[in-house]
């Protein structure tokens, strides 16, 4: 077992033990979805015995892990119980319906959590984390207000104006948040907000809504380095777009250049644009559409973007690591950041803005899975087991999407349309094996290389509806 406390200093490791003997390499995921799952097969292929604990059972990386437990991981005194008899090398958080107390408290008895305790509660707790985006490392956000009871929201909601974001304090995926249009909304969204929340509920946290083109995540890495220290890496941001809330669509690279001509090779493909509405036919109300649809990025736009991104993105990473002037913890973090290609509050230029991170593979980063020659996963694992990492390279323009179901309570779905989807070149699937639906929950992804990003947003495109219409409910 390797504490937290070995970390500053860590020489790479020299060896990796075998599965379910003495001496194995052992890592434990809190939380099982689809992220995990990945986090899993990298892991088993390099030798590493794997643990997972989710709320249910047979979820997606227990499917494929040593051995899994089923318990509400919001029991501290249940999670330290498991933790304290597997005695893992690593714990690696997968989602936010976690005691972080409990984890604090692992990590002083010695136990590495991933990437550090501390980090890991601040990131899970949004007024935590705004507060050390904006306040600590000083970075773009849009302007905000906490509210801890239904007047306090009435409040806070009419300070930010209308329409606004209303947010549990402690959730993901986009669950217990809500758009607020009016005075009218402000009570609906307080019952969300309290009730649909992955973590615990209570406070919530009010946002002015930003007026995006699209949205990055860019994917940081704390991995050691050859003197033994922490440092930062920048992998190329993923481009995305939402349905609502939720993940829908990500690409990368964000935008391809062409050298030639000095401006991206194919036009945008912005929040609300005509592809947008096309991959997510669902939503019938975008709250706006980008001006920048359908037009051309100039390079030196798109290089200002992707320098803002790593400032911002390794400010707030550092600010969650930082401790006795160096860096410590280790992993993959996918901050989420809004773009304005032309922001009038800054005469024009572009503006990043930071939103959320997260101290884990990001969904929007399964896009890596085909675009670089190592994945978000490959380098969470290969960080967290203190394994060197060579320089990433992209292989290809990507993008994935998310195959949704649509109805609810279906136990065993089955999925028609695999081989037609898989049937076009470039195509891959990922089937998670959820054993029950609920309306939008996602239950796969579609992945799409091609020579250029919108052609592999097509392809992703087309695939995912291919499967969402051949899915079988059953009786």
């Amino acid at each position: 077992m390797v504490g937290l406390a070995d970390v500053a200093g860590m020489k790479y490791r020299r060896t990796i033990g075998t599965p379910l003997l003495e001496g194995s390499t052992k890592i434990l995921l809190l939380g099982a979805g689809e992220l995990g799952k990945e986090i899993v097969v990298e892991a088993q292929r390099l030798g590493v015995e794997t643990i997972t604990l989710d709320r249910y059972d047979s979820p997606p990386a227990a499917q494929v892990a040593h051995r899994h437990y089923t318990l509400d991981m919001r029991d501290g005194r249940a999670l330290k119980a498991i933790v304290r008899r597997e005695r893992p090398d690593a714990v690696i958080p997968e989602v936010e319906a976690i005691d972080t107390d409990a984890l604090v408290e692992l990590e002083e008895e010695g136990f590495f959590i991933v990437p550090a305790a501390t980090a890991t509660k601040t990131t899970m707790d949004r007024l935590l984390l705004r507060r050390l985006a904006a306040e600590r490392a000083g970075v773009p956000t849009s302007r905000y207000v906490f509210a801890s009871s239904l007047d306090e929201l009435y409040e806070a909601c009419e300070r930010v104006s209308y329409p606004c974001l209303v947010k549990a304090r402690m959730s993901s995926g986009g669950l217990g948040s809500s758009v607020v249009n009016g005075r009218a909304d402000v009570r609906t969204a307080y019952e969300v907000a309290r009730t649909k929340a992955r973590g615990f509920g209570g406070e919530m946290i009010v946002e002015e809504i930003v007026r995006f083109d699209f949205e990055i995540t860019e994917l940081v890495l704390a991995r050691l380095g050859d003197d033994g220290r922490v440092g930062l890496s920048f992998l190329k941001p993923v481009g995305h777009v939402r349905s609502g809330s939720h993940y829908h669509v990500s690409w990368q690279p964000f935008v391809v250049i062409d050298k030639t001509t000095g401006s991206s090779c194919t036009r945008l493909h912005t929040f609300g644009g005509a592809l947008h509405r096309q991959e997510d036919a669902s939503m019938r109300d975008f709250l706006w559409r980008s001006q920048w649809d359908e037009k051309f990025m100039a390079a030196e736009v798109a290089e200002e973007i992707e320098r803002q991104s790593y400032d911002i993105a390794g400010r707030v990473v550092s600010e969650l690591l930082s401790e006795r002037g160096g860096l410590r913890g280790l992993g993959i973090f996918g901050c989420e950041l809004f773009v304005k290609v032309s922001d009038e509050l800054h005469k024009g230029r572009p503006s990043v803005y930071f939103n959320e991170v997260s101290p884990r593979p990001h969904d929007t980063g399964m896009v890596t899975l085909v675009t670089q020659d190592l994945s978000e996963a490959a380098l969470h694992v290969r960080a967290v087991l203190g394994l060197p990492i060579p320089e990433v390279q992209i292989l290809t323009p990507g993008a994935a999407h998310v195959i949704l179901a649509s109805k609810t309570d279906c136990w065993a779905p089955k999925f028609g349309g695999v081989s037609d989807a898989l049937g076009v070149p470039g195509v891959s699937l990922r089937l998670f094996g959820k054993p029950v639906t609920y309306a939008e929950r996602r239950m796969g992804l579609a992945l799409a290389i091609a020579g250029d990003v919108e052609e592999a947003r097509i392809k992703a495109m087309n695939a995912a509806h291919t499967v969402e219409g051949g899915i079988d409910y059953g009786k």
